[in-house]
């Protein structure tokens, strides 16, 4: 595999051109796990946000049953 040359970019030390394929690549890790765990953390409370609106549905649900019950 032959070695690609990198230009460092000149605003921002974090980031790289790869001169063969012109992609600009993020060289801090620490940024992009940051980026990930956010991410997850969005996804998490997302989901814990669709669980409380389930029970409280939930909560409705039982206290119609239990009107019912107690009115017969």
């Amino acid at each position: 595999m032959a070695n690609k040359k990198k230009l460092k970019i000149e605003d921002n030390p974090d980031l790289v051109k790869d001169l063969s394929s012109g992609a600009v690549i993020n060289t801090n890790n620490g940024a992009y796990e940051a980026r990930l765990a956010q991410l997850e953390k969005r996804k998490l409370d997302e989901q814990q946000s669709k669980d409380i609106e389930d029970m409280k549905k939930d909560i409705v649900e039982l206290t119609k049953l239990v009107k019912k019950l107690v009115d017969k």
